[in-house]
């Protein structure tokens, strides 16, 4: 059935305006604007699963700023308190073990993020260009990975052979590179036009100076977004610390929050290096809210990058 045929039957069919300007917009009725009800209805569901999402977020934040009166006179936790204070941020800041516990996240995030990032990049290069040695190979060897993972036991006996209990090393590379990150990473890297590097190579570029000067700013979307991608697993790394780690002194932030929060392991002053303590509870959402906040923060900037560097790079692939 053609287009004004249908067009036409809808307007004989049709007894009011609403049914002539649906026709006219040439869209089809799916696709047409919903009614005010359809759209008070989308806004109210939006609105509760809004509330929903946000109501722990700021319960954390509020009990963390509360002070010992209000938790008690509230039962412990406290929605927006009346007389917020720093005090249980201040105490956990102050040098004890959650400090450390936190420059060490940030230290395994930076370093095993740019690991990551770089090895991820080169393999991707490598096998997206056609006639690089073993190429096929590699690819088949990533995509392996898919199929037949390594599993716990393989894993940890590789770790002790190499040496690498205890040490900050075996957070970073046993999860080094990410099969899925690569094939993305990859599939970008294939959707740039052959032309750009038929144009560099006619100038006398090679490989590396390609790479840098041409498909690197090209892809600074996909880069940010595997980038997110790596930095939040090794910031929420906690199976591995608590696997691989025996030194207390070397565990990460998401090992002290289980310990503090899941656990209800009891936080002593002298564990945090100060004579005397807030309660409990505003401590526990404290270092739950340090815990999350530094990946919260960092989503809206690279959310732009997420259409173009993961959608793109998925699709062609």
């Amino acid at each position: 059935m053609s287009q004004q045929t249908f067009a036409s039957r809808l307007r004989t069919a049709g007894s009011g305006p609403r049914a002539t300007t649906r026709v006219s917009s040439g869209r089809p009725p799916w696709m047409e604007r919903p009614h005010w009800y359809g759209q008070g209805a989308k806004a109210a569901a939006l609105a509760v699963l809004t509330v929903i999402v946000l109501y722990p977020f700021v319960l954390a934040i509020g009990t963390s700023l509360a002070g010992r009166e209000e938790l008690n006179a509230n039962g412990g936790y406290v929605l927006l308190p009346k007389h917020p204070t720093l005090e249980a941020y201040r105490v956990i800041l102050s040098g004890g073990v959650v400090t450390q516990a936190a420059v060490v996240s940030i230290f395994i995030t930076l370093i095993g993020t740019a690991l990551s990032l770089a090895c991820t990049v080169l393999i991707a290069y490598g096998t997206s260009r056609p006639g690089t040695v073993l190429g096929k190979p590699i690819l088949l060897l990533v995509l392996g990975t898919f199929l037949f993972a390594p599993g716990i036991i393989p894993t940890y006996l590789a770790v002790q052979q190499f040496q690498l209990l205890d040490t900050y090393a075996s957070l970073i590379l046993p999860v080094l590179l990410n099969a899925f990150n690569i094939v993305v990473v990859r599939s970008f890297f294939q959707s740039i036009p052959e032309e750009l590097y038929d144009a560099a190579r006619i100038d006398g570029a090679g490989e590396v100076t390609v790479l840098f000067r041409i498909v690197l700013p090209l892809s600074k979307a996909v880069l940010a977004v595997v980038g997110l991608f790596y930095a939040v697993g090794y910031w929420n790394s906690f199976f591995n610390a608590v696997l691989y780690l025996n030194d207390s002194g070397k565990f990460p932030i998401q090992v002290i929050l289980r310990s503090y929060v899941l656990n209800g392991q009891s936080i002593n002053a002298q564990a945090m290096g100060v004579h005397a303590i807030p309660p409990a509870t505003s401590l526990q959402m404290a270092v739950l809210i340090i815990a999350i906040v530094p990946i919260f923060c960092v989503y809206p900037f690279l959310q732009k990058f997420f259409v173009k560097g993961v959608l793109t790079g998925a699709i062609k692939g």
